[in-house]
């Protein structure tokens, strides 16, 4: 069965766990040390740890770290428990009110009065960054914070993406045409009903290391030991793809965020519009692998592009390499065609990414 800790948080632009359990399997053995420096929803750091492996894991977005930490560093299912029954003990309806009629009018659309309140006080109670209680009922929250509620109890919200936060003016216009209301939710039974089926599978034994940090930072974080990474498994962002301050927002926000998408506040390298530019992160990335990855390890990184060839791909990433300061070799490179692609239920028209490219080096 799969674990159901893969699936806490959907997320835009993911690669399957299959992808990571291929080559932690081809390239580490138990005990090796396994990094991904854009986490994402922590795909690779998870199932590492599922097979018996050391995890290292970070990424500049917060929800990143929230899902990714959450996961990778799991606690118990009575502590989450004894944790919901404290919080909705405590909750008053009525001291949210004018703090919920206050937000944007977005939010009077995406949830129902009461709805908003309890995640209005769910979300100024829960400490995320400082305990794993809390850390993973944030994850579970934004699991829960937005997606097809038409066709599902598990999402809070009006009906959405799963994977992003449409645009406030959008959604608000959208609701309206189609006639669409916000469905009637309790988060505190939601909550209980996610950590049930969550902890169906058991938590793996080992924990891993997850910092928010911007991989340029992380030599610096000291959470890989001086041995080294045996292998990096990650995907950076796609080229001029996706943004995850404008996309990710409604989660942002739940995270302590503003209550409206942002650009740049949190990172200048969000979806690069120029091939220039984002080569330019990609060799940034390698200074830091070069830190990172012990003698003869391994990286693989899975890139997509809207226009470019493959070949053209593999060789940036060649000449990005470079920025390393030690020889890389290409092992090899594979080529898939994206089908069932995520923009088409939220972007109707968008070219989106078309193919992906994993690629395979090897420094000395």
């Amino acid at each position: 069965m799969r674990h159901r800790f893969h699936a806490i948080c959907p997320y835009f632009a993911m690669f399957p766990e299959s992808f990571a359990e291929r080559w932690i399997e081809e390239l580490t053995e138990p005990g090796d040390v396994v990094l991904d420096p854009f986490c994402g929803r922590g795909t690779a750091p998870f199932q590492a740890l599922l097979m018996d492996r050391q995890a290292v894991a970070s990424d500049i977005n917060p929800v990143a770290y929230c899902v990714t930490r959450a996961k990778t560093n799991a606690p118990g299912a009575p502590a989450l428990r004894g944790r919901i029954t404290g919080l909705e003990r405590e909750y008053s309806s009525g001291s949210w009110a004018e703090e919920a009629e206050a937000l944007p009018t977005f939010f009077q659309y995406a949830y129902t009065p009461e709805t908003l309140r309890q995640i209005l006080y769910i979300r100024s109670r829960l400490r995320w960054r400082d305990s794993d209680v809390d850390c993973m009922l944030a994850a579970l929250m934004l699991g829960a914070l937005h997606g097809e509620s038409a066709r599902s109890k598990s999402y809070l919200s009006n009906q959405m993406p799963r994977t992003i936060s449409t645009k406030p003016g959008y959604s608000v216009r959208y609701w309206k045409r189609k006639g669409l209301h916000a469905p009637e939710r309790d988060s505190f039974a939601l909550l209980r009903g996610r950590v049930d089926y969550r902890y169906a599978s058991e938590r793996p034994r080992r924990r891993a290391a997850v910092v928010c940090a911007d991989i340029r930072e992380l030599p610096r974080q000291r959470v890989i030991s001086e041995a080294g990474a045996k292998a990096v498994i990650t995907s950076p962002p796609y080229q001029d793809i996706t943004n995850f301050e404008e996309d990710q927002w409604l989660r942002l926000w739940f995270l302590g965020g503003p209550p409206e998408p942002t650009r740049n506040r949190i990172s200048l390298d969000d979806r690069h519009y120029t091939l220039d530019a984002y080569w330019s992160m990609i060799a940034d990335a390698w200074r830091s692998l070069g830190r990172l990855v012990q003698p003869g390890g391994h990286v693989v990184m899975r890139l997509g592009f809207k226009q470019l060839a493959p070949q053209r791909i593999v060789e940036g990433v060649l000449a990005a390499g470079t920025l390393a300061k030690r020889p890389v070799r290409l092992v090899n490179y594979e080529v898939s065609e994206i089908s069932g692609r995520q923009t088409g239920s939220f972007r109707p028209g968008s070219k989106g990414c078309l193919r992906e490219v994993d690629v395979h080096i090897q420094l000395a």
